[in-house]
C-alpha cells in the first residue's frame, strides 16, 4: 500500500496528538467531578473565595461574576472580572476552590504585570485568527499548487504553535499562586485537601499541553505536506 506524506502525518503525529488531548479533557472532567463532591473545611464557595484572594492581592477594583456553560471559567482583562460557571461559582468544594483561585491567579498575574500573560493578551486577537485560518488556507494551496498560501498557512500554524507554548508557564504559574494563596488563606487545612486541589489544577494543566501537542502534531503534518509538494 502506498502512503502518502500527508498519511504519514496524520498517523505518526495528529492521531496520538487527537487522543492525548481526549484523554487530558476526560481526566480534568473525572477529577473535577470526584471533588466537586468533596467539601473544604473551610466551607466557603468558588465566588467567597475568589473574592478574598484578590481583596487580599489589594485587587478591590477586579470583580468576581458568574457565567454559564460548563468549566467557562476564566479571567477578562479587559473588563477586569474573575468568571467562573454556575459549578464553580455557588459551589463550596475543593473542585470549586481550585479553579476559582487559579483564575483569581490570572488577576493577580495581570497586576503585577506578569510578561508572559502580557505578550499572550496581545497576541490573542491574531492567533485566534491564525488558528481558524490556518488549516484552510493551507490546504487550499495544496487544491490550487500555490506555494505562497501553503507558507502562509505554515506561519499562521506557526504562531499557534508559540502561543500554545507561551500558555503554559501562564497557566502553571497561575495554579501554583492559587495553591499558595488557598494554603495561606487557610482554606486548605489538610494535606488530602491540598492534594485534591493540586490533582484538579494538574488535571486542567494538562489540557493545555495536550492543545500544544495537537498544534505541534498539526504544524509537522502541514510541514510534511509542504515538503512532499516541492519534490
Amino acid at each position: 500500500m502506498f502512503w502518502t506524506s500527508g498519511d504519514v502525518g496524520l498517523v505518526v503525529f495528529v492521531l496520538p496528538a487527537l487522543v492525548f488531548s481526549f484523554w487530558a479533557q476526560a481526566r480534568v472532567r473525572a477529577a473535577f467531578e470526584r471533588y466537586s463532591r468533596v467539601g473544604p473545611s473551610g466551607g466557603k464557595t468558588g465566588a467567597q473565595v475568589a473574592a478574598e484572594v484578590l481583596r487580599r492581592a489589594g485587587l478591590t477594583e477586579v470583580g468576581v461574576l458568574q457565567v454559564s456553560g460548563e468549566l467557562t471559567d476564566h479571567y477578562d482583562p479587559r473588563q477586569r472580572v474573575v468568571c467562573l460557571s454556575p459549578a464553580v461559582y455557588g459551589s463550596a468544594s475543593l473542585a470549586a476552590l481550585g479553579v476559582a483561585a487559579h483564575e483569581a491567579g490570572h488577576a493577580i498575574q495581570h497586576a503585577v504585570g506578569y510578561r508572559p500573560l502580557a505578550v499572550r493578551n496581545s497576541l490573542a486577537p491574531a492567533v485566534g485568527f491564525g488558528s481558524q485560518a490556518a488549516v484552510p488556507l493551507f490546504f487550499l494551496g495544496l487544491i490550487f499548487g500555490w506555494g505562497p498560501l501553503l507558507d502562509l498557512g505554515l506561519f499562521l500554524m506557526l504562531g499557534v504553535v508559540a502561543f500554545a507554548v507561551l500558555t503554559l508557564p501562564v497557566e502553571y504559574d497561575a495554579s501554583r499562586r492559587a495553591l499558595a494563596e488557598l494554603q495561606a488563606g487557610g482554606y486548605l487545612r489538610t494535606d488530602d485537601e491540598v492534594r485534591g486541589a493540586r490533582e484538579v489544577l494538574n488535571a486542567a494543566a494538562l489540557t493545555y499541553v495536550a492543545a500544544l501537542a495537537v498544534a505541534l502534531a498539526q504544524l509537522l503534518r502541514m510541514a510534511l505536506l509542504r515538503e512532499g509538494r516541492r519534490r
